[in-house]
């Protein structure tokens, strides 16, 4: 029997055999490539707080290849802990296996039901702090990381990044002129109240405690950073009270 090639039964058998197809395809490529993609997402992650708390000069001899070894000798994972928005350490929760981001896109996620993990880091035989950090910018998500000193108080470093800013704008919160106005900075008073922070375009971030200098022409990125921070580090500083007492 010839099949009429013409007829709207055969252009709709051959739209749905080909969508069929093509979805097939599709899904086997999704699972050949995940384990790649989660691979990747790892690696980036180590990166991203390895910037927290190296020099840029040894930051500059990092790479997606030697990553994780350089990873294990500052942070150990056994270390980390995961915290509830009120700074108290919730029980069998893998921090590294947290994803803030996802979190942060929930909009049905209430707030005492997120995640907030803490990365234990050795610098120089020194303890320090490593704390995610992710929020809103201009355009798309912001995140970064920030070091805390041993004193549980000072930034020790920091690294932001961002999806889709403008570049010579907002995207320049990833350059170092912006994250050195943060290093210094105390996230809490001597009694370890919480100290909030303020982007400002008035220049006077340098020289005035809990304010740093936003970008020129990125304001409402700046102002992002400002309440990205500004919101995540609560649950921190509530714990890092605990341990000063």
């Amino acid at each position: 029997m010839a099949v009429n090639r013409d007829s709207n039964g055969y252009t709709f058998g051959f739209a749905i055999a080909l969508v069929v197809v093509v979805g097939v395809l599709l899904a086997g490529i999704a699972m050949w490539t995940k384990p790649f993609q989660e691979k990747n997402q790892k690696v980036k992650k180590q990166m991203d707080i390895l910037k927290a708390i190296l020099t840029d000069d040894e930051y500059e001899k990092i790479d997606r290849k030697n990553a994780p070894e350089e990873f294990k000798k500052y942070v150990n994972l056994d270390d980390a802990v995961v915290l509830d928005m009120n700074g108290n350490i919730q029980e069998d929760v893998k921090a590294f296996d947290v994803n803030i981001k996802k979190q942060f896109r929930d909009k049905k996620l209430k707030e005492e039901d997120k995640e907030y993990p803490l990365f234990i880091a050795t610098i120089d035989g020194k303890t320090a702090y490593v704390i995610p950090v992710v929020g809103k910018g201009l355009w798309g998500p912001i995140w970064g990381n920030l070091c805390i000193d041993a004193d549980m108080r000072t930034i020790k470093g920091a690294s932001f990044d961002h999806k889709s800013e403008t570049p010579g704008l907002g995207a320049e919160i990833k350059q170092n002129f912006f994250i050195k106005g943060w290093i210094g900075e105390k996230i809490a008073d001597e009694n370890m109240n919480f100290q909030k922070f303020e982007v400002v375009k008035d220049k006077s971030g340098s020289t005035k405690e809990s304010k740093v200098d936003g970008i020129t022409g990125g304001t409402i990125t700046s102002k992002g950073v400002e309440e990205m921070v500004n919101r995540c580090l609560l649950p921190y500083v509530a714990y890092f009270k605990t341990l000063k007492k």
